[in-house]
């Protein structure tokens, strides 16, 4: 198991384009248009329609409160005849693209600018060690903040256009955050599909953070 990692994690690294960091804290890759235009707008709209969004509540600062957007979640290992054909479609291409054997897709709608996710990194013991994270953006444009969380401080700020695909190699939730802030800006509607390796599930450690879907 551990040679196929890293002959996945070659492929990952030749086959992306944009390189945003690449060090001993973890890479990030931006591939703009990995998806073509007619194609994504295709997605965006029969995922809108067709997905069964669902609502959240969390507990934050001692409240119990809204998660700003809208969620859905499929597995992939191997997927059900309810999950959506774009999806499957989205799932192949992001694998053959990256080599990489996700096993689930968590999806998120922002509805508008007031829709976000706040920085956070995701619990190292729900995704399994060596593997990437990758987003694929559908619908209109939102940026995304990355920051290091120790020296040296670096923050970047990526728009991710419809059709683009972002991948976050395992060692960045470590030494990263990222997060959609909201904006005042006249913005449409995103939907994002957060492609992942999910480990069994473990029980959290002391100091995690909550996990998040982008």
């Amino acid at each position: 198991m551990r040679n196929w990692k890293q002959v996945s994690q070659l492929k990952l690294f030749d086959s992306c384009q944009g390189t945003l960091a690449d060090d001993e804290r973890g890479r990030i890759t931006y591939t703009p248009e990995f998806v073509d235009a007619e194609t994504a707008q295709t997605w965006f709209t029969e995922l809108h329609s067709g997905v069964t969004w669902r609502s959240e509540r969390r507990e934050m600062y001692d409240r119990e409160v809204d998660v700003p957007r809208l969620l859905g979640h499929f597995r992939l290992d191997p997927a059900s005849g309810a999950t959506p054909a774009e999806i499957r479609e989205a799932a192949r291409r992001v694998v053959a693209h990256l080599g990489v054997p996700f096993n689930s897709v968590g999806l998120n709608l922002y509805r508008d600018g007031r829709d976000s996710v706040a920085p956070h990194n995701d619990h190292l013991y729900d995704i399994c060690e060596g593997f990437p994270i990758a987003l694929l953006s559908l619908g209109a444009t939102r940026r995304m903040t990355i920051r290091a969380k120790a020296a040296p401080r670096r923050s970047m700020h990526v728009d991710l256009e419809p059709g683009s695909l972002l991948v976050m190699g395992y060692e960045t939730q470590i030494h990263y955050t990222h997060g959609v802030p909201k904006t005042r800006a006249a913005v449409g509607e995103r939907i994002s599909l957060a492609f992942r390796v999910k480990a069994e599930r473990q029980p959290p450690k002391a100091g995690d953070e909550r996990t998040f879907a982008r």
